[in-house]
Order: C-alpha cells, then sequence, then structure tokens
C-alpha cells in the first residue's frame, strides 16, 4: 500500500482503524508493516493497537479530544471535571481528558493528549448523550449533573460540601431536578446525599442574592 492510497481511504475521518485498511485483496501483514513506518517517520499517530490518526500537514480533520476518548476505550464517556468545564459549568481549564468506564482504570499519553479513564461499575454507565464536538464529529458526554455524580463518586469525601463548593459549580446552570432523578436511578447514599447539598447551596446562594 502506498501513503497516497491510505490517504484516499481514509478521506475526512479524524481517527481510523486498521480494519478499514483491510477490506479487499490486501495483504494484512504489509498494512501492517506500512503503518508502524509511517508511524515511524511522522506521518501517522498510533493512539493504542488498531487505532491511527493522521498527523499534520495529512489530516484533513484534527480529532476532537472527546472523540479520542471515546475511541480509545469504547464503551466509555467523557465526564467528571471534562465534561463540566466543557459544559461551561466549572470555570477551570482542564487539560486532560477524564472519562468513566467499565474496564480497568487506566492513563494514556498520546500525541494528541492526556487521557485518563475511572472505573465505575455497569450499574453506573447512564446519564451520558451523544454530542456535537466539532465539525461532523460526535462524542458520549456525560449531562453535566452527572458529570458531577461520577466526581462525587469516584473522589473520597467528593460529598462534602466544602469540595462541593470548592468546584464553583454554575449553580444556575444546573438542572438540579435532574440530579435529583440520576442520584436516585444510581441508589448510593454519597450520591443523594451530593446532591441534597448542591440543592442547599443552590438555596443559600438565591438567599444571599435576595439579600443584596
Amino acid at each position: 500500500m502506498k501513503f497516497d492510497q491510505l490517504l484516499e481511504i481514509v478521506g475526512d475521518e479524524p481517527l481510523f482503524e486498521t480494519g478499514l485498511l483491510l477490506a479487499g485483496v490486501v495483504d494484512p501483514a504489509d498494512v501492517r508493516r506500512q503503518l508502524a513506518r509511517w508511524t515511524r517517520t511522522g506521518r501517522l499517530h498510533r493512539l493504542r493497537r488498531g487505532l491511527y490518526a493522521l498527523a499534520p500537514p495529512y489530516r484533513r480533520r484534527a480529532p476532537h479530544p472527546f472523540l479520542v476518548a471515546n475511541r480509545l476505550v469504547p464503551g466509555s464517556y467523557v465526564s467528571g471535571l471534562s465534561a463540566l468545564a466543557h459544559a461551561q459549568r466549572i470555570p477551570e481549564y482542564v487539560p486532560e481528558v477524564t472519562s468513566v468506564a467499565a474496564a480497568r482504570p487506566q492513563r494514556r499519553s498520546t500525541a494528541l493528549g492526556r487521557f485518563s479513564f475511572r472505573h465505575v461499575k455497569a450499574d453506573l454507565l447512564f446519564g451520558y448523550r451523544c454530542v456535537e464536538v466539532g465539525r461532523h464529529q460526535q462524542a458520549f458526554v456525560a449531562r453535566p449533573e452527572k458529570a458531577l455524580l461520577d466526581l462525587v463518586h469516584l473522589c473520597p469525601g467528593g460529598d462534602e460540601s466544602p469540595h462541593l463548593a470548592g468546584l464553583r459549580p454554575d449553580l444556575d446552570a444546573l438542572d438540579l431536578d435532574l440530579m435529583d432523578r440520576l442520584a436516585a436511578t444510581a441508589a448510593r447514599p454519597k450520591l443523594r446525599r451530593a446532591a441534597r447539598r448542591v440543592r442547599a447551596m443552590a438555596g443559600d446562594q438565591a438567599d444571599s442574592f435576595e439579600v443584596l
């Protein structure tokens, strides 16, 4: 396979898997040798076994970090601080993309960024949706309310009021009723406590505005 052929096959795809190149009459061993060679020479980024991205200037579309995260660990979704920052529910910039999955916890540093994957039980894998994250790119991302609950679940003491206040969440933008429902579905006392405390924080904030 020639590199021009690869570019024609991949087209506008921001990421591609080896299987895309093995259709038709091809020599799989030759394809894998070429991929390894192009990775060594900097034409490709190898993200994990079988998953690649074209390097500049060959790519037509830069892959969004959330799409990369989804593809690095199938079955995962972006959550925690990453999802909260993306939804503009917290003021901080978050350099590492955090996801949750039923798979083992891991951290990956790639040419396209840093990614961490936190383990949760399968019954907590809900409360996310497929959202547009770039031109013709979609990714599974937690709703802000579920992202906050996932963060609480994964952090020791995450349901304590000082920890919740330290996140500086945009309480006006959070759907507190949805958070209550998500916490009830999760059936974890810690998450129910966190939802109650976030609601109390929102009430205190509203009272302070009335005083002003």
